[in-house]
C-alpha cells in the first residue's frame, strides 16, 4: 500500500453525506495508510430550478458544510469546504470561482505544508483546478454522466460536458465507478482508453453480514411494522423512486410492507400508503440492524431516466452481503448479476420476483449472495488503487 503521499480529492459529495460514498472509503483508507490526504467536499454544479423541491434542502446542506470550515477526521484527513459562486452556467461566474478555488487551496497547501500533491477529482466543476496546484499527477474519477442529471442543478449540458472532456483529456488516469460508462467512454476508439480503468463500487463486507449473522434486535421502530418487510435504504429523491411501482404493488398485495430509509427533499407521493413507512435517515452504523428486520431488500428505481440508468448502487453489493434475498429494476450496472440478484423486468413481474424471494428462499441461496460480493470489498478497491498509484508514480519516483 502506498504511503507519504499528499492527496488532495475533490469528491463528488460532502464527507458528511448521510452514507459513505465510494470517494469517503478510499480516502479513508488511504490516510490510514500513512497518506496525508484532504478532502473537498463537492463543488456544486449550481442550483437547481427555483421551482425545484430539492432547491431548499440543497441550500440547506451545503450552509452546514460551510459552517463546518475545516475538520480533521479521525483518520487524520483534512475536510474544507470551499466557498464558490453556484452558478455554472454563467461565464463569468466561472471564471471568478476559478480565481476564489485556486486560491483558497493554494493557502491550504501553504497552511498544511502540502507540495506537490495527487491530485484526484470527481466532479467537473473541479475542473478549473487541474493544473493549477503543482500536481504530480491527476486522477479523474468518473461517478455519473454528469450532463444527465437534469434534477440537482441548472447548469446547460454543454457546460458540463465540456468540463467532463477537459479532464478526460488532461487526467494521467482515468477511473469509471460503473460499467455502462465505462464500456461507451473507455471500451471504444477514443484516447481514454488507454488510460482508463474500471472501479466498482464495493462493500464493507463484514458490517452488512453482521445483519444475518446472528439474532440481532429489532430496532423498535421497525418491529411494529408486520412481515413480510420490502426493505429499501438510500436516498429517497421523488426523481429516482418508482413510485407508480411501489403504489402498483401496495395496492397488488396491501400485506406486503415497504420499509424506506433514506434522506429526502420532498414528501413522496406514497407516504399516504397505509402499508409505506418512511422512517427517514439512519446512521450507517446502524443499518445492518434494520437490514435484519427485512425480508426482502429491493430496489425500485425509475428505468426511464438517463441518468438513473447509468448509477451504480452500493446498496446493490450491501444487500447482497446481507445474505437478504434482493429484487431490483434493470440497472445496466448488475445484469451480470442476474440470479444472483432478482431483477424484474416489469411491474408483475416484480410480483413474482419477490414472492418467489419470499417462498423459495434456502441456505444455499444466502450463501451464494455472499460470496459474489465477499471479495469487492473497499480494502480490496483501495489496494487496487494503491497498485494503478504506484505504476503510474513509478517514473517519477525513479527519477
Amino acid at each position: 500500500m502506498i504511503s507519504n503521499l499528499p492527496i488532495i480529492c475533490f469528491g463528488g459529495e460532502d464527507w458528511w453525506y448521510h452514507h459513505p460514498h465510494s470517494k469517503n472509503h478510499i480516502m479513508r483508507r488511504l490516510a490510514r495508510a500513512g497518506n496525508r490526504v484532504v478532502f473537498v467536499n463537492s463543488i456544486s454544479m449550481g442550483l437547481p430550478a427555483v421551482g425545484s423541491p430539492d432547491i431548499i434542502p440543497k441550500i440547506l446542506r451545503k450552509l452546514r458544510s460551510y459552517a463546518k470550515i475545516c475538520r480533521r477526521t479521525e483518520e487524520g484527513m483534512i475536510v474544507v469546504t470551499p466557498v464558490v459562486l453556484p452558478f455554472y452556467s454563467r461565464k463569468l461566474v466561472r471564471a471568478i470561482n476559478r480565481r476564489l478555488l485556486v486560491a483558497q487551496m493554494k493557502l491550504l497547501m501553504i497552511a498544511f505544508d502540502i507540495v506537490n500533491p495527487l491530485l484526484w477529482i470527481a466532479i467537473p466543476t473541479a475542473c478549473d483546478v487541474a493544473g493549477q496546484l503543482g500536481e504530480i499527477a491527476l486522477i479523474y474519477q468518473v461517478s455519473d454522466k454528469y450532463e444527465s442529471n437534469r434534477m440537482d442543478h441548472a447548469v446547460p449540458r454543454n457546460v458540463i460536458a465540456s468540463m467532463h472532456q477537459a479532464l478526460l483529456a488532461s487526467a494521467d488516469l482515468v477511473y469509471y465507478s460503473g460499467r455502462k460508462l465505462y464500456d461507451e467512454e473507455a471500451c471504444t476508439c477514443s484516447p481514454v482508453r488507454f488510460k482508463a480503468r474500471l472501479l466498482e463500487h464495493a462493500v464493507d463486507f463484514e458490517h452488512f453480514a453482521s445483519a444475518t449473522a446472528s439474532v440481532t434486535p429489532l430496532p423498535e421502530e421497525i418491529s411494529s411494522i408486520p412481515s413480510p418487510r420490502l426493505g429499501y435504504f438510500g436516498a429517497l429523491d421523488y426523481w429516482l423512486m418508482d413510485q407508480s411501482l411501489i403504489r402498483y404493488i401496495a395496492q397488488k398485495r396491501p400485506e406486503w410492507h415497504w420499509v424506506l430509509i433514506g434522506l429526502k427533499a420532498a414528501p413522496l407521493e406514497i407516504e399516504d400508503l397505509p402499508n409505506v413507512h418512511c422512517l427517514g435517515p439512519k446512521p450507517y452504523s446502524d443499518l445492518p440492524g434494520y437490514a435484519a428486520a427485512f425480508d426482502v431488500c429491493v430496489l425500485p428505481w425509475v428505468t426511464n431516466n438517463e441518468f438513473v440508468s447509468y448509477l451504480s448502487a452500493i446498496k446493490v453489493r450491501e444487500y447482497l452481503a446481507t445474505g437478504k434475498p434482493a429484487v431490483m429494476t434493470p440497472l445496466y450496472e448488475y445484469r451480470h448479476l442476474d440470479g444472483i440478484v432478482r431483477i424484474a423486468r416489469d411491474r408483475d413481474d416484480f410480483i413474482i420476483q419477490v414472492e418467489e424471494s419470499l417462498n423459495q428462499d434456502s441456505s444455499w441461496r444466502k450463501m451464494e449472495r455472499q460470496e459474489a460480493v465477499r471479495e469487492s470489498t473497499w480494502d480490496a478497491r483501495a489496494l487496487q488503487v494503491s497498485r494503478d498509484i504506484e505504476h503510474l508514480m513509478a517514473p517519477l519516483w525513479t527519477t
